[in-house]
């Protein structure tokens, strides 16, 4: 079995990823703030990557200052991790991140750009690494950057979406880090599309949340004509969006 620190453990990725890998009784380190890590400055960092035998970056490290640089943050963690894995000599590196964000549409997004910068630094590690592409979670169904929940109605951005579940990418990610052929990119996606004002509609239904659903134009004209679909050649893994619907009406 491995040792596998897992930075964004207590998102919602990372929280799937580190239960997955307990199950399949891994030694699962939790890298965040509340276990001590700070991502921004290093802190605690080396103690929970030595004797790490791979390293899953599903963090989404923000900066808490609002004028800080979101590019520089959020990359910068990520090199900071890859820094501090080379050091502490873990040869096993694997990323999450976002389907077709390299789209020249998407330069003006600091949160892209900042997932692209990621992607290189994996990249010119040295480690053996694997970046792991996903078309938008059905979870986004609530995401702030596109929905916003007023006291008489929900206002969602009008995307057109190919979502996968988390639950899905989290399967794909602790096979893969433990592989020993797994490829430097793999992409991931639902199998379906859908207009991300209808899942968020749906979602609010099962949930039993009678707010009306208003859709708005989206920030980026082409999130409203598929420039987040799946990309040619990703692996289609379920559920569709009625089966984790109904996942989601029996909790």
């Amino acid at each position: 079995m491995s040792r596998i620190a897992v930075a964004g453990a207590t998102g919602t990725v990372g929280t799937k990823i580190t239960a997955r890998l307990a199950a399949a009784g891994h030694t699962v380190v939790p890298v965040s703030r509340a276990a001590g890590v700070d991502l921004h400055t290093g802190a605690g960092l080396k103690e929970a990557l030595t004797g790490a035998d791979a390293v899953i970056d599903a963090a989404n490290a923000f900066p808490s200052d609002p004028d800080a640089d979101v590019v520089e943050v959020v990359a910068g963690a990520t090199r900071l991790l890859l820094d501090t894995a080379r050091e502490l000599g873990v040869g096993r590196f694997v990323l999450v991140s976002i389907c077709n964000i390299e789209n020249p549409v998407f330069d003006r997004n600091p949160y892209y750009v900042a997932k692209r910068e990621q992607e290189k630094a994996v990249a010119a590690s040295g480690l053996r690494g694997t970046v792991v592409k996903t078309t938008q979670w059905h979870e986004f169904a609530t995401n702030p950057a596109a929905v916003a929940f007023g006291d008489s109605e929900v206002t969602v951005g009008d995307w057109l979406i190919q979502p996968v579940a988390a639950d899905a990418v989290a399967d794909v990610v602790a096979e893969l880090v433990v592989a020993d052929d797994a490829p430097e990119l793999v992409e991931l996606s639902g199998p379906e599309t859908v207009r991300l004002p209808d899942l968020t509609a749906r979602l609010l239904s099962v949930r039993g949340d009678a707010r009306p659903v208003v859709s708005v134009p989206a920030a980026i004209p082409e999130l409203s004509e598929g420039v987040q679909l799946a990309p040619a050649g990703a692996r289609i893994v379920g559920p569709t969006i009625e089966e984790w619907l109904r996942t989601e009406a029996a909790k």
